[in-house]
This record gives C-alpha cells, structure tokens and sequence, in this order.
C-alpha cells in the first residue's frame, strides 16, 4: 500500500488500471475526460491489456460496452453530464440485459444554460435506470468505490451494473492524498472475471435482447431486476466489509457522525459531506445537539437502515446538489422522507437545494440550514417549502 497525491480522475483511473478490465469505451467530455485520457495512455504504453474502443459519442460508447460485455468481457466506460444523457437509452438496455458494467461519473450540471461544473442532475437523473448507484466524497472514495464496483457488479445474486460518483472539478479535478493497494492486491480482490452466457460461447448460443412483448416475459424480467437490486443490497455491505479487511477502511451504505443524541441531523452525498461535518464539529463545541448522515448507496436506497439511524432525531435536513422540477423537494430528500414515513415518533423533514452549477456551498449557509432545523424541533413555524442555500435574491 502507497500513499499518493493526485487528482480524483487520477485516481479512479489508477483503480481502474489496476484492476485490467477486457474493454474500455469512452468518449471525453468535461469534466470526465482525465480518466479516458489516462487510459488511453495506459494502453498506449503497454500497461494494460485492455482493448481500448475510441468511439463517436457516449451513445457509441455504452453500445461498444453492452457489446462487449455481452461477448463475455469485463468492460468499463466513463462519462459525466450531456455524455451521460446522450446514452441515456441504452443506460437501460445495459441494466435490463444484467450486464455487469462498471462506470465511473464524474457529477456535473446538465445544460441548458451552458454549465460545465458540479452539480448531481446528471447521476440522479438517472436514478431509475436500473444502475447501482455508489457516491464518493472524496479521491480516497472514488478509488475505492472504483474497486468494489466490479465486485458488486459481477456478483451472482447480482449481475447488475454500478456507477459510482464523485463530484466534478471539486474532487475530480483537486489533488489530494489516496492510499493506494498494489496492483496484485487489487487483481486478487477483484477476481477472475466470469461471463455469463456470453455470446462468444458457440457451443452454448443464446439470444440477447430479443423481442418481449405483450405475451412474453418482460413484467418477469423487470421483477428480476428489481430482486437483483435487493440482493445487491447485502452485496455491498459484504464486498465493503472485506474490502475494509484488506484496506482498513470498511464500507456500508452510509455513515454517521454524532448521530446518538442528536436532536437534529442533516443528511448529505458527495463531496459537502465533508463541509457538513466540519460544521458539525463547530457547532457540537458550542452544545448544539446537530449530527450528520453521509449517503453512500443511492440505489439501491437503504431506507430501513437510514429509518433507523435517524431514529431519536426531531429534524431531518436533506440536502439535495440537484432538484426535481415539479417534486415535493430534491431526489434525496424525496428518498430520506419515504424512509421515514412510518417511523414513530416520525421527524419532520426539511429540503435544503445548494450547488447548482457549481455554485459554492460556505460553512455559513450549512450553519443557516442547522438553523432552520433547530427552529423547526423548537416549535416554531418553518416553511415545508425547499430552502434554497446561497441563492441570489436580485
């Protein structure tokens, strides 16, 4: 194991080097492209074996990767933003034919306007397209969770595909310290890949996404699906315990943060998890009872699990990176306040929207937020309303 500075693509692409998958297909764009870039010239020195497919367009390049996973080989892309609405369609045909894709995205706003930096209406927008979805907070969790992901993926009970995020330009883009494994260390965790019903096997010929119409079996295979998501649930508490072996850094679902006696707590994903904790920190040294839950797994959603952290909290602040135009509130916040539907005594739950287009998210306006919540469990009249922070009022 190394301790290295580098930047959050770098280190996905480290994890993804390491682990020598069959093909990569990728196509760059901003701010993703550091990590196709990357590969490119592991292959291009020789470093790994991998098959690189240099293709058109983010639509090409999740077809080449159907393709080949399909064929029976381990198969990687990664993308951010309008390259991740561009494949849009076929993001679903990779999870309905249970393809155990890897990808990492590299979070940013979709247009219009014209924005190139973070925000999560990408990933989330894709959050019903049968994916597991792993956010990271930081480099160190983009590494890892670039690991685990083939694990989970290629799972038995699972064969689903994982896309795992970090935070365009704030972590892809920063340098910082990643302890990172030997590449044997990396091969041997991950495994020998194992197709299944490849289309190469000519002794074994199968058919791969036919036709399922109104007599077949599509509501069977879409119930499938969704059992996977289940299994996958155990899956990733499983692959992040033996990874937490092998590194000293366990993974779950979440993570908690002076949630034991917290009479309000805010809920986070990505990387101003870690701006929440460090206001958590300042406010606990002034006696305010405030704690903090930092979603990993998006989909599938631990909503029991989450119930059960909050229990005991008054006031649940969520703060969503994307919004949901015409929703109660953000895709977290409508996520943590189902979890918490039939929890008794149930708290109240409060939508904070922040960083859109990459606007910046001070240590103030997750204090106003805190605030917010303290006068919601103290009684007073809060608007249910979506809070925006750091939102220009002229």
């Amino acid at each position: 194991m190394s301790r290295k500075a580098i930047t959050g693509n770098g280190a996905v692409a480290l994890a993804l080097k390491q682990v020598e998958p069959d093909v990569m297909s990728a196509y760059p764009i901003t701010p993703q492209t550091e990590i196709a870039q990357n590969y490119a010239q592991f292959v291009a020195n020789g470093d790994v074996k991998t098959e690189y497919i240099a293709v058109e367009s983010e639509h090409s390049a999740m077809s080449a990767a159907i393709g080949a996973a399909a064929a029976g080989a381990r198969t990687i892309t990664a993308t951010s933003s309008q390259g991740f609405a561009l494949m849009w369609e076929m993001l679903f045909i990779a999870a309905s034919l249970r393809l155990p894709i890897t990808m990492p995205v590299i979070t940013r706003a979709l247009s219009g306007p014209i924005n190139i930096h973070c925000d999560h209406s990408d990933s989330m927008g894709g959050r019903d397209c049968g994916w597991i979805q792993l956010y990271g907070e930081d480099a160190q969790e983009g590494y890892d969770n670039a690991i685990q992901a083939f694990r989970i993926a290629e799972h038995m009970d699972v064969r689903l595909p994982v896309m795992t995020m970090i935070d365009g330009f704030i972590i892809s883009g920063a340098i910082g310290p990643v302890q990172t494994l030997d590449d044997d260390k990396v091969k041997e965790f991950v495994g020998e890949y194992q197709a299944v019903n490849p289309l190469l096997d000519a002794d074994n010929p199968v058919t791969v996404g036919p036709f399922d119409g109104l007599h077949g079996w599509y509501f069977e295979h879409k119930v499938s699906q969704n059992r996977a998501m289940e299994n996958a649930m155990r899956v990733i508490e499983e692959v992040g315990a033996e990874y937490g072996k092998l590194t000293g850094r366990p993974y779950s679902h979440f993570t908690t943060h002076h949630l034991d006696d917290a009479e309000v707590a805010l809920v986070a994903i990505g990387s101003a998890a870690g701006n929440a904790k460090t206001v958590v920190d300042g406010l606990r040294e002034k006696g305010r009872k405030v704690g903090l839950l930092k979603v990993r797994t998006f989909r599938p959603f631990p909503a029991a699990q989450v119930a059960e952290a909050l229990a005991g909290v008054q006031v649940v602040g969520v703060m969503d990176r994307s919004d949901s135009f015409g929703a109660q509130g953000g895709p977290l916040f409508t996520e943590i306040r189902s979890a918490l539907y039939d929890a008794v005594p149930r708290p109240q739950v409060l939508n904070f929207i922040y960083g859109l287009g990459g606007r910046d998210i001070f240590p103030s306006d997750i204090e106003e937020a805190v605030s917010v919540c303290e006068q919601a469990a103290a009684g007073e009249s809060v608007t249910q309303e979506r809070h925006y922070l750091n939102l220009r009022e002229d």
